[in-house]
């Protein structure tokens, strides 16, 4: 069983995914109680594709989280680091330009994209920074982020039972479902170590994205950020 740690070498998270590849979105969907749809939902809308703008999918995993992007006529890359979710992507919807790639060194291009999008895997990225600068290097002027992830709940007795949910109840649940339970318990535990709503936020703005904003969803369990480069 493979386990990365929090320091997020990206050796041992990429390996971690790699070993969850199969049945992920399967897992996503039981442990975020069906919630996980409905993000995906609200990350297209805010990100808003239109046909014939380049959408950058980083962290895509399997590509579920793009193609939506690409129902609307939008030419979307999904990218990751994970091999073996690239390639359980690609065996799925192999018309897609699936892209190995770091975060933290993308291999694109200055100001290639309209849109760049990420959900769930900023948290797992070594260097946040580096990974959002990244993706302000590769966005057109005028072009926009939406980053998706998980957050603090803004109810104070709703977070304090949301974090036993996340360390109590989480790991039986992936031991039941995944075949990789280990990879859960880095994932509870990296949910904790996040910045919040407003830290992310400070953190965007630092990288150089103006008219940054968030919205919370599902109480602020998920926070959904935008910025746009000027």
């Amino acid at each position: 069983m493979t386990r990365a740690s929090l320091d997020k070498q990206p050796h041992e998270v990429a390996s971690m995914f790699d070993d969850v590849a199969e049945n992920y979105d399967l897992t996503n969907d039981v442990l975020s109680l069906g919630q996980a749809r409905l993000w995906r939902k609200e990350v297209a809308k805010a990100v808003h594709a239109r046909p014939a703008e380049k959408v950058l999918d980083l962290a895509a995993g399997t590509a579920t989280s793009s193609l939506p992007f690409a129902a609307t006529g939008a030419y979307v890359v999904p990218c990751d680091f994970s091999i073996g979710m690239l390639q359980e992507g690609k065996r799925r919807n192999s018309w897609l330009p699936f892209t190995a790639g770091d975060a933290t060194r993308l291999p694109f291009r200055d100001e290639t994209f309209d849109a760049v999008t990420i959900s769930f895997g900023l948290r797992n990225v070594q260097d946040t920074d580096a990974a959002l600068r990244e993706l302000y290097r590769v966005t057109k002027p005028g072009g926009r982020v939406v980053i998706c992830e998980f957050s603090q709940p803004v109810w104070t007795p709703f977070r304090t039972v949301y974090t036993e949910y996340l360390m109590r109840a989480l790991p039986p649940v992936a031991r039941a479902v995944s075949s990789n339970p280990d990879a859960y318990v880095y994932l509870a535990e990296s949910i904790r170590a996040w910045p919040d709503q407003a830290g992310l936020a400070a953190l965007l703005q630092e990288a150089g994205w103006s008219k940054v904003a968030w919205r919370n969803l599902t109480g602020g369990v998920v926070a959904l950020h935008r910025g746009v480069r000027a």
